[in-house]
């Protein structure tokens, strides 16, 4: 049972954290959302620079919180891909330096990986082969979770990833940066059935759709539509209404493919990561869908959500136990497949 210190910064938190094994032992995460608000979305240059100044300090309060010296440190580890090129390379670069200083093992590590691990945050215990529905800014996928680093994707969006969604709407609305919790909150205030909107099937050529495939440009549409049309008849927007309208659409959409992929592949537990995790509606939708099913459903504590080097570190700690250890010349990658997750480590 490995104790990993890891690193997490490829978008818009700073993040550090000491684990063991499937044990959070200390976990720092500091937001640049404040920053990024009043650009309306994360700036990338100004993200690296955040990192630069923020992650030191984060470093030193997750052994601090820990109370435990280098002495027991047994691997260091970083997200090297994807996000954003110029956050991972702070992130990969302190990991690899404190490696070299410190003569431990250093490994990278494949951030959508850190939120599947997110689940074993949760259920220690749980084991493949289960279903994961990974739900974020940049990603929505269903993945066939096989073993560590071995993973299948069987559904993925085919435009807006849920989360960007969740932005777009909230624009429209003009309720903000970030959107996913402002229109999380507005929309357990407002009625769900107030305006029928589209799930987004996928058609495939020659008739029919994909079913565990996403697409969210035409519902982000019909909500512009809608925004238009009634601007057009009332002086005060039913925000609440739209929101909840938008929430009950998406959590639908999820929660119908989810269900019908793991049936299909024979498959009992649904592990759900990723920031959009945390949505309400889709927690309340997919764990009354799966119980007709028998199937258990898992969300990671809400904490876990969002980007944190604690799902990175459980991760990580699971491969090092495995003999699995990256060179010091491994790059950044702003893209990286799932599938290719076991060409990190050498």
């Amino acid at each position: 049972m490995a104790t990993v210190l890891a690193i997490e910064t490829s978008c818009d938190e700073t993040a550090a954290a000491i684990v063991n094994n499937r044990k959070v032992i200390s976990s720092i995460v500091t937001s640049q959302i404040p920053i990024h608000q009043q650009y309306g979305g994360v700036v990338p240059e100004v993200a690296s620079r955040q990192h630069l100044e923020t992650l030191n300090e984060a470093i030193a309060r997750s052994l601090e919180e820990a109370n435990i010296g280098w002495g027991e440190i047994e691997a260091i580890a970083a997200t090297c891909a994807p996000g954003l090129v110029g956050a991972l390379l702070v992130g990969v670069t302190a990991a690899k330096t404190l490696a070299l200083v410190r003569q431990k093992p250093f490994l990278g590590v494949h951030h959508l990986e850190g939120h599947i691990y997110g689940t074993y945050l949760a259920e220690p215990d749980l084991q493949p082969p289960f279903l994961c529905l990974l739900v974020s800014g940049g990603h929505t996928s269903l993945i066939y979770v096989k073993d560590c680093g071995i993973y299948e994707t069987l559904g993925e969006t085919r435009d807006d990833a849920v989360g960007e969604a969740f932005d777009k709407v909230a624009r429209l609305l003009h309720l903000g940066y970030p959107g996913g919790p402002i229109v999380d909150k507005l929309a357990s205030e407002g009625n769900p059935k107030a305006f029928p909107l589209p799930e987004g099937n996928v058609s495939l050529p020659g008739g029919g759709y994909h079913p565990y495939d996403s697409s969210f440009s035409g519902l982000k549409t019909a909500v512009l539509r809608l925004v238009q049309k009634l601007e057009g008849e009332t002086s005060e927007l039913p925000v609440k209404d739209i929101a909840a309208s938008f929430q009950e659409s998406v959590a639908r959409s999820l929660t119908k493919r989810a269900i019908a992929c793991a049936l299909d592949c024979g498959l009992d537990t649904i592990a759900v990561g990723g920031g959009v995790a945390a949505n309400t509606g889709l927690r309340k939708h997919l764990q009354a869908a799966a119980l007709p099913h028998n199937l258990r459903v898992i969300f990671p504590p809400m904490k876990y959500c969002t980007d944190n080097a604690a799902t990175i570190g459980c991760a990580a700690a699971e491969h090092f136990d495995r003999g699995h250890i990256s060179a010091l010349t491994l790059g950044t990658q702003s893209r990286l497949s799932l599938t290719e997750v076991m060409q990190l480590y050498s």
